[in-house]
Order: structure tokens, then sequence, then C-alpha cells
């Protein structure tokens, strides 16, 4: 299935390291700032309804969340929360663009190796551009890749101008990522391949059971460490 393959692409943001749950620690702070106005199950719901609004004018990232925070704490309280909850949010924000990058396992040996084979890396992610970059910066990991991109949004016509610009054919590039519905099936669906690794928590924009996927062009693996067998 990957005899052609030259370009090998990573997500970022829970495929090389750890993202997921510092924004599920930031929802759970959240949702206790505004505890006397509604259970942390209807917070969580309003989240995420002003979320899927927002996500075409912000984007994704931490800095369109905290702005997704803030007004649904608008939302919450009618238009009376008070400053102190607003410059708290700004505050749990900013110290989650600072979080320290916690690679995870496996992932070093793993480029390490892929690298030394000539394989062609690349990262595909979505995000905050400072963000991502920051992080990155922060991994160590950069020297591995011949390229970057950071996505606006990871759609079938995305990766098939990225494919484009790098003059790859898609039969050539296989997908790496914990997301079946933004790394995996887009690319299949231009050609290419995937290695779906699932990560033990996702994003619920993210979620798409495999079971009703009709796409066998991906391979599940339980870790990055198992990508190894299959080059």
């Amino acid at each position: 299935m990957l005899k052609e393959i030259k370009v090998i692409g990573f997500d970022a943001d829970d495929t090389l390291w750890v993202n997921e749950p510092y924004f599920k620690e930031l929802e759970d702070k959240f949702c206790a700032l505004l505890s006397d106005f509604l259970s942390s199950d209807q917070i969580s719901k309003e989240l995420f309804k002003t979320e899927m609004q927002n996500l075409e004018l912000y984007g994704y990232g931490v800095k369109a969340f905290m702005l997704s925070l803030i007004e649904t704490a608008i939302k919450i309280t009618n238009g009376t929360a008070p400053v102190e909850i607003i410059e708290k949010i700004i505050d749990l924000g900013k110290q989650q663009l600072n979080k320290p990058v916690i690679l995870l396992d496996g992932i070093k040996n793993v480029l390490e190796k892929l690298y030394s084979l000539n394989y062609k890396l690349i990262v595909a992610t979505k995000g905050d551009l400072l963000d991502q970059e920051r992080k990155l910066m922060k991994s160590g990991l950069e020297r591995y890749f011949h390229h970057i991109e950071i996505m606006s949004d990871k759609k079938d016509s995305d990766y098939q101008k990225l494919l484009d610009h790098l003059e790859i054919k898609p039969a050539e590039f296989v997908m790496i990522g914990n997301s079946l519905k933004s790394d995996i099936l887009p690319v299949t669906n231009i050609g290419g391949k995937g290695i779906h690794i699932p990560y033990h928590t996702t994003w619920q924009h993210e979620n798409i059971s495999s079971d009703k996927v009709e796409n066998n062009n991906y391979i599940e693996v339980e870790s990055i460490s198992d990508v190894l067998k299959l080059f």
C-alpha cells in the first residue's frame, strides 16, 4: 500500500505533541468560572455552539478559542459578566499559549528513522500561525521537516493545493494524523494514503466514527512507533 510513497505528512497537534488535553483543561476552568450561572454540561454545550458559529470567521487555535470563551461568557451572563471574569479568561488563554511542548512518546525516534531513509517529511497542520510556529520551534523537531504548512482548513481542496505547490503526486503522499475527518479522509479523497493514529481525547468537531467510513485507503495503528513497521 505504501510502496509508492516519497513524501510523508504529519499533523502536529496530538500527533507530534500534546494539545487537546490543554484545551479540555482550559474549558474545565472556564466552566468553574461560570458555575454560578449554569452547569458545566450546559456551559460546554453553549461554548461548542459558539465555536461552531465562529469557526468560519476565526478559524482554529487558542486565540479563536479565547474569543469564543469571552462571547460565551457574555451570553451566559446576559451581558453582566464581571470584568474580572473576562480578565481571567484572557489570562487563562495566555497561560495556554505558554504551555510547554510535550512530545508524544516515540515521535523523535520515528522522525529520525524516516529522515534517515530519505523520505521527504512535511508538517501539515491547522491552527494559529504564531502559536504553531512557536510550538514547532519549542519542540526541537523543525530540522526533520522539508516543509511546514500551517493551514486555515484541511479540506480536499486544501491538500490538493499543498501537493500542487510542492509538486507532489497524491499517490506518492501519505498523511499521518489523529483525526480521520481532517488528517486522513481529505487526503485519501484526492488519491493519497493515510495512517490514522487515534488519540485518547479528540475535540468533538473532529469526531467521526470509523465504522461509517467507506474508504480503505488508510491504515490505523495504535501508536506513532507502529508507523516504522509500515516503511
